[in-house]
């Protein structure tokens, strides 16, 4: 078990070796086409409208809750 252990740190710790030797052309090519401002906006736009959808989810739970207390 122990062995398994330390097969398993030294294979997270040889990761970041891995993952920094890969270059991303395609992010490149966005960037230089200024096309990542469309993507970082898209990827905000999806974010923002999961918090949202869970805040408000978070109120109707709440008001369940209270519902049921009383």
């Amino acid at each position: 078990m122990k062995l398994y252990k330390y097969i398993f740190l030294i294979l997270l710790a040889c990761l970041p070796l891995v993952t920094q030797a890969q270059q991303v052309e395609m992010a490149d090519d966005f960037r230089k086409d200024g096309k990542i401002y469309v993507v970082v906006a898209v990827v905000s736009i999806i974010l923002a409208g999961l918090f949202v959808y869970l805040f408000l989810l978070d109120r109707k739970v709440g008001k369940i809750e209270k519902q049921l207390k009383k």
